[in-house]
């Protein structure tokens, strides 16, 4: 396959670095609304009950822990930092008696395919919270023969022993927050941590039979330089995980307070940014990785990356994944559920989340219920995003409408990318070429009808 198409030049990254959503739903949460609220999606969790039980659809579980013991500067995280371990107690309380509730409006011990505890830090919890935890998820919902069950783990607060506990108790997928190796650039953002110790847990979890390792990087925090993070990625291609999330990160002080402690001096420039983002790519994909999309990379024989050749890729809140697209029921504060045509979300505080569930209410405090127009457009763009190809046709069947009339504007705004090389288009599809799936994220942006509506685009991360 030709360079070209592997690798975006840094000239062509720098044209197409625009802000924009990540898309683990369309409309995307922004969009919410304070007017849905619980009774909306207790209905929606009704008419679930009534469709999955004659097509016993499997369901997805998101458990958040928001507790940290530390603060570090870069997070955009719901998050609680605090060192008081009976805070993590009277949460687990609460969480016990959401899941009560809302195992009420679901069938008898409904079906999960997928389970994700993430955060804050979600072993910021106990061997015996852990699995006092998993032993209520146990008892409300059953399991599929293949669960994917994953957890994310912070390198630093984790040993062999906590590893041994988590694999006895049934996860099967770790993922690791290392965000850069780069001793000066741990200080920076107050999250350090030594290199050995992180290879001994990788070689650990490996020992231990977890079928997938994931480690998450950040580019684009202060002090790093393309030869450092250089060194960085040299040391991951060593550790070798299954998976690498390369996120950008987005300094939005205004919006997350952590974030103000950094220095903004500190920050790497546009055109640097520009560079470690095309230095990874190369040294990801020399190393072997695919190119998944979003920021994602796998190796070839990875469940992700074999999902993404055989055009199985879906996407949900917490990403990529192999699950097929279908119900995802978010627990704890903070937490996204999407059931059938509806978006709810719990409150994003510990105080209202604790009001509502000692009024043995369901925690839902906004959402949203998807007008037709939202529910063609989601396919479309989960097309793009998932299989990097759309068939009008496919979409004109499923929703009754003539394709190239109801995007008229969108096909001809694709055309500039076009001319970039980032998708082909003919009369009947739009297919996303390697060279796209860099920038998948704009050629989705270009359906999306809230957001070509919406002038504050500020508050995204950027492309790049």
């Amino acid at each position: 396959m030709p360079e070209l198409l592997l690798t975006p030049s840094p000239q062509l990254l720098a044209r197409h670095d625009i802000a924009g959503p990540r898309y683990t739903s369309y409309p995307t949460a922004d969009r919410f609304v304070e007017a849905f609220g619980p009774q909306d999606h207790q209905r929606a969790m009704g008419r679930r009950q009534d469709a999955s039980l004659a097509r016993g659809q499997a369901l997805a579980l998101y458990v958040h822990i928001p507790f940290c013991e530390s603060v570090c500067y870069y997070c955009a995280c719901n998050k609680v930092v605090t060192r008081k371990r009976e805070r993590a107690v009277d949460y687990l309380r609460l969480l016990e008696r959401e899941i009560a509730l809302q195992a009420q409006h679901l069938e008898r011990r409904p079906t999960v395919s997928q389970l994700h505890l993430g955060g804050g830090t979600p072993t910021y919890l106990d061997d015996g919270q852990l699995a006092h935890l998993m032993d209520v998820l146990q008892r409300h919902f059953g399991w599929t023969a293949k669960a994917e069950r994953s957890i994310e783990v912070d390198p630093r607060t984790a040993d062999s022993q906590r590893l041994a506990h988590l694999r006895a108790l049934g996860f099967n997928r770790l993922s690791l927050g290392i965000q850069d190796f780069d001793a000066q650039v741990q200080q920076a953002v107050h999250r350090v941590q030594s290199t050995p110790p992180v290879m001994d847990l990788m070689q650990q979890g490996r020992d231990l039979g977890f079928e997938s390792i994931n480690v998450d990087l950040i580019y684009g925090l202060p002090l790093q330089t393309p030869e450092s993070f250089a060194r960085t990625l040299n040391t991951l291609v060593e550790l070798s995980p299954d998976r690498v999330a390369l996120y950008g990160y987005a300094h939005l002080p205004e919006r997350f307070k952590p974030q103000r402690r950094i220095d903004e001096a500190s920050l790497p420039s546009a055109p640097v940014k520009v560079q470690l983002l095309a230095g990874a790519i190369h040294t990801l994909l020399d190393a072997g990785y695919d190119y998944v999309g979003m920021d994602h990379f796998a190796k070839p024989g990875d469940a992700l990356a074999q999902a993404k050749r055989q055009g199985r890729l879906h996407r949900n809140f917490q990403g990529y994944t192999t699950q097929s697209e279908g119900d995802v029921l978010g627990l704890g504060v903070s937490a996204i559920s999407r059931i059938g045509a509806c978006y709810s979300q719990n409150a994003k505080t510990l105080e209202e989340y604790e009001d509502r569930l000692l009024r043995s209410e369901l925690p839902t405090v906004r959402g949203l219920a998807l007008s037709h127009d939202d529910l063609v457009r989601r396919a479309v763009i989960m097309g793009l995003m998932c299989q990097g190809r759309v068939a009008f046709e496919s979409v004109e069947l499923a929703y009754l409408i003539d394709f190239e009339h109801t995007f008229a504007a969108e096909l001809e705004a694709c055309q500039a990318l076009a001319k970039d090389g980032l998708i082909e288009m003919s009369s009947r599809e739009i297919v996303v070429t390697e060279l796209g799936w860099f920038f998948v994220r704009e050629v989705a942006m270009l359906f999306d009808r809230h957001l070509q509506a919406d002038r504050q685009r500020a508050r995204y991360s950027r492309v790049i």
